[in-house]
């Protein structure tokens, strides 16, 4: 009998797509490619002087030398639980909180904790690219939920149902949303919820983007709207995104006493404890003012405005509005099936491959988020970069 030599869970794994589009377009820049990246998640700003004073002051501090809590450092979880509270409406213990190695640590523990073997999870495309992969990891199923532009890239209570078998255990819900920029209404919110409770489905909410809302949309965590979900509901979240640090690694979730305790017991074996100084860092975040926040948004809205506008401009791409987060989710679907820049595109992975390579503009095709179609641009980075970049996407579509 000859023995594979990587593990089949682990060799099923498809990479980062996010990952592999700017890790490409960072080669070609070092290269001497001239190549503007709209595929990172990630602010293009620093991290806040006030949270990088605390991490240095913690790294002159012996006692963040050691091992500490495997669960997070006491006086950090209790910031967070308030910091919910603050921000959210939503009570909860420190007892009830796990700091994790950054948001996808906190996605990876609430799915090995939280699933068995065929249980399934409906998750509404375009979705975040790592979710699936952790889902497989524990032996789950992702079903997915086809959104469309049209319907503002929402999941719809119809849907859901029709989705839902005796197998389903948990809805991902992810508002803003990462691919889109979608919003959930209040009202829409609610209604899932309760369809939630009704058929006793466990509902994991990402609200790492939640301060990251435009316009007269606002930011409603369904933990809070939907109390009667009880102990079925996670919270995940961490400060990559609002407070501009990306490399930090610090994310946590939120959830009912039992599922905290084992995500942590998995993590006792896998990690142990984030980094003490990064933890540090983190408590200046969540219990310092908003201020650098506030201005962050302000330069992203500024620039939503203008990606909008100039990919609403290109003949035959349609692009709402983003409302939240800190990208633009173009359909270029009327597109496909034709030749642009002397080359045959069918896919908007074939359509990312031809910009990057003749246009050198980085963007990540929607196949990486579950359904073709479309593509995930970043407005996370300089404002002259980024009409540079549409322009060339423009140029290069007519």
């Amino acid at each position: 009998m000859t023995l594979d030599r990587i593990s089949r869970r682990v060799g099923a794994i498809a990479p980062s797509a996010t990952l592999a589009v700017s890790n490409k377009a960072k080669a070609m820049r070092a290269a001497g490619e001239n190549v503007i990246g709209f595929g990172a998640g990630e602010p293009d700003f620093a991290t806040p002087a006030h949270i990088v004073d605390a991490a240095v002051a913690a790294c002159q501090d012996p006692a963040m030398h050691k091992y500490s809590a495997v669960g997070g450092l006491p006086e950090l979880k209790e910031a967070v639980a308030a910091k919910t509270m603050r921000d959210s409406g939503y009570s909860c213990e420190a007892s009830q909180v796990l700091i994790t190695n950054g948001g996808k640590h906190a996605v990876y523990n609430c799915f090995e904790a939280l699933l068995n073997p065929g249980d399934e999870v409906l998750l509404p495309t375009p979705y975040w690219t790592t979710y699936p992969e952790p889902v497989a990891l524990a032996g789950g199923v992702t079903v997915p939920i086809i959104t469309t532009a049209e319907g503002g890239f929402r999941a719809t209570v119809e849907q859901l149902e029709a989705a839902r078998t005796e197998h389903t255990k948990a809805l991902v819900f992810v508002s803003p949303s990462n691919p889109t920029g979608a919003i959930y209404p209040k009202a829409e919110i609610e209604a899932i919820g309760r369809w939630a409770v009704e058929h006793g489905i466990w509902v994991i909410c990402d609200e790492i983007y939640e301060h990251l809302v435009y316009g007269d949309n606002v930011h409603h965590s369904m933990a809070t709207l939907v109390p009667e979900l009880g102990d079925k509901v996670v919270i995940l979240n961490g400060v990559a995104k609002t407070y501009a640090m990306t490399g930090w690694r610090v994310g946590w979730m939120i959830g009912p006493a039992d599922l905290i305790k084992a995500a942590q017991n998995l993590q006792s074996h896998s990690t142990s404890n984030v980094a003490n100084v990064a933890q540090a860092a983190a408590l200046a975040a969540v219990i310092g003012p908003l201020d650098a926040v506030y201005e962050m948004r302000e330069a992203f809205d500024r620039r939503r405005q203008t990606m909008h506008s100039m990919l609403s401009g290109i003949d035959g791409v349609l692009c709402p509005e983003p409302e939240g987060a800190f990208y633009a989710y173009p359909d270029f679907s009327a597109l496909l099936g034709t030749e642009i820049g002397g080359t045959q595109i069918d896919t908007t992975l074939q359509l990312a491959d031809a910009l990057l390579e003749q246009a050198k503009v980085a963007i990540v095709p929607g196949e990486a988020f579950g359904v073709g179609g479309g593509a995930r641009l970043s407005f996370a980075l300089g404002d002259d970069d980024l009409a540079e970049g549409v322009g060339r996407i423009a140029e290069f579509l007519s």
